[in-house]
């Protein structure tokens, strides 16, 4: 592990990119009532704010100054209902655009989730996990804040900086001139901190990255940590990344901090030559006390939504990049490729398999099968036995369809695989993988994983198949008893025989088990064998295994080597050929066939 490394990635983009946005702008589409409600309230918000100053005007030149009591009480009234208005206005105006803001990313949330379960396996095995969990969870995040705090507010800000200018010109040219003469320098200033702030985010952005990186590595291999001993330096590398994090932290809040300091600075300044002039018209005559406070008011009002707009700067970048990063996720497109629509839909598949030239490669440049034809007319049990990289797990991921052949045709019942709807293939194709995968639920919720509306009658049936409803009784709770992530709270062999029962609760008409028993030990192996004899009959059934015992008593053996199928035929046969499966069988188990007493595969026969 180090500190940093291909886990990083650029996190900020172009500030604005026409067409991201307007593929964005699909999405927000369906949020244009709350959106118009929200634009609305904050033309509302920024009329009440606006009319308060000049309340005060006429408070003081016409009344307070003229001696004039009478409607200082309606101007109050006036002032305390323009304050109601703006404070009800601006909570319906946040919660309006907070909730469309929500609105989009959960809509924009499932969609890319959908999309990335559409995603075929090659996706995922260029694609690393944790920027998927990024693109779904950080990047979305990322444009809560764009609609919530963003859109609306540059509109607002814009407006209100537009609406105040031509208020100041209209009370008074001549010190509105005045008023603004600081405005170019701080544009300047502006341009200068933005470019700082802007590198200040990019770089907390990056060490955050690094950051998720470098823990989820490390929570993952903690038990290959602690094995080796490495928990001090692993902690001295994360405290210098978390330092470096909180440096590059602290230069943002310094950079953000000096920029609102300027702000209020020329602001003051602003303040300070208002009051020089506008005292010295005041003396001359040229104008009103009162106009003078709304000037002074105007102004106040006027620097808010100049800082609000350069932080918006940095929040449209984020925005973009995430925005950039999600189109490119969405726009991937799986490699295989569904049947129309309209495709008929068999009923239960007889279990008739046959490949016939399957050619493969996982990269253009390294084909993994070549050439590989067979037949397993339907109940047959077929065993797959070879080195490991032979392609026995391939021609698997080939049938089920997670790859598509690179040339040559894989039929079910005579009917090409491709022209099957994925749903109705794998729901006749039973698999048992090597990694007994486990979610986080109920152990009736993983035997059921696929159909949560599952009878119980059918759970149990399937675990009592399997000899798993021996354990499950023991269990706290039964059926209802919790499994922590990946089945941590459970044995390799118990998290074994709930992936029989998950597999077998549905009836599969085929059956494929992928080195389904290379960790169990034997007693538990003996519990399942009868079980798997039942469970096969009927079916058809391929079995990849490197422990040759438990396939000595299928109706066929293939012996595969560097992808092509060299060897076919029984146990008995290929034992007397003296070839491949004979060197396999006599370097693992001389003795051991006798000694692990009858296999899962092996009839009486061979057995005794």
């Amino acid at each position: 592990m180090t500190p940093a490394g291909p886990h990083e990635e650029e996190v900020l983009g172009k500030a604005y990119d026409a067409r991201l946005v307007r593929r964005m702008a699909e999405h927000v589409a369906p949020q244009s009532r709350l959106i118009a409600l929200s634009v609305v309230l904050m033309f509302v918000v920024m009329g009440a704010q606006l009319l308060q100053p000049y309340l005060i005007k006429v408070l003081i030149d016409d009344h307070i100054l003229a001696a004039r009591p009478r409607g200082v009480a309606l101007l109050a009234v006036a002032y305390l209902l323009a304050l109601a208005v703006e404070l009800l206005a601006r909570y319906g105006q946040l919660y309006s655009m907070e909730l469309t803001g929500q609105n989009v990313i959960r809509h924009l949330r499932d969609r890319v989730f959908r999309h990335v379960l559409s995603l075929d396996s090659a996706f995922f095995d260029r694609y690393a996990v944790g920027r998927l969990m990024t693109r779904v969870t950080t990047d979305i995040e990322a444009l809560a804040d764009l609609f919530s705090s963003g859109v609306v507010t540059l509109l607002g800000d814009s407006v209100k900086l537009v609406a105040i200018v031509a208020l100041l010109w209209w009370l008074n040219w001549r010190l509105a001139c005045v008023a603004l003469a600081i405005c170019p320098v701080l544009f300047l200033l502006s341009v200068l901190f933005r470019g700082r702030i802007r590198q200040a985010y990019r770089d907390v952005r990056r060490r955050i990255a690094r950051m998720n990186a470098y823990l989820q590595e490390s929570i993952s291999g903690v038990l290959l940590v602690q094995l080796f001993r490495r928990e001090a330096l692993s902690r001295r590398e994360f405290a210098d990344i978390n330092a470096d994090h909180r440096d590059a932290d602290l230069r943002s809040v310094v950079y953000e901090s000096a920029f609102s300091a300027v702000i209020e600075l020329v602001g003051t300044v602003a303040a300070a030559l208002i009051l020089w002039y506008g005292g010295g018209q005041i003396l001359r005559g040229a104008l009103t006390f009162g106009t003078l406070v709304a000037f002074l008011e105007y102004t106040a009002r006027f620097f808010g939504p100049i800082r609000d707009l350069s932080g918006f700067y940095a929040l449209l970048q984020s925005a973009m990049a995430s925005l950039e990063r999600i189109f490119d996720l969405l726009d991937e497109r799986p490699a295989i490729a569904a049947p129309a629509a309209d495709a008929s839909v068999p009923g239960r598949a007889r279990g008739r398999i046959e490949f016939e030239d399957v050619r493969f490669a996982y990269r253009t440049d390294q084909e993994v099968l070549h050439g590989v034809s067979l037949r397993v007319d339907p109940g047959e049990r077929v065993a797959i036995v070879g080195a490991t990289g032979s392609g026995k797990t391939t021609l698997i991921k080939l049938l089920i369809r997670l790859y598509d052949p690179t040339s040559g045709s894989i039929r079910v019942d005579g009917r090409d695989i491709r022209s099957l709807p994925l749903s109705y293939l794998r729901r006749q194709v039973g698999v048992v993988l090597q990694d007994h995968f486990l979610f986080t639920g109920s152990v009736a919720f993983n035997i059921a994983f696929a159909d949560p509306a599952l009878s119980h009658e059918k759970i149990e049936a399937a675990a009592r198949a399997v000899h798993a409803d021996g354990f499950i009784g023991r269990l706290p709770g039964g059926y209802a008893a919790p499994v922590r992530e990946r089945g941590g709270n459970l044995s390799v062999g118990q998290k074994q025989l709930l992936s029989f029962a998950r597999a077998l609760a549905f009836d599969p008409a085929i059956l494929v088990l992928d080195e389904a028993t290379s960790n169990v030990d034997t007693e538990t192996e003996m519990r399942i064998q009868d079980a798997l004899l039942r469970l096969m009959r009927g079916r058809t059934s391929l079995v990849i295994a490197h422990r040759l015992s438990t396939i000595v008593g299928a109706d066929r053996i293939l012996v595969m080597h560097h992808g092509r199928i060299v060897e076919e035929g029984t146990h008995r046969a290929l034992l007397d050929r003296g070839g491949i499966y004979h060197r396999l069988y006599q370097l693992q188990f001389d003795q051991e066939v006798k000694a692990s007493g009858p296999a899962p595969l092996a009839s009486p026969e061979v057995a005794s």
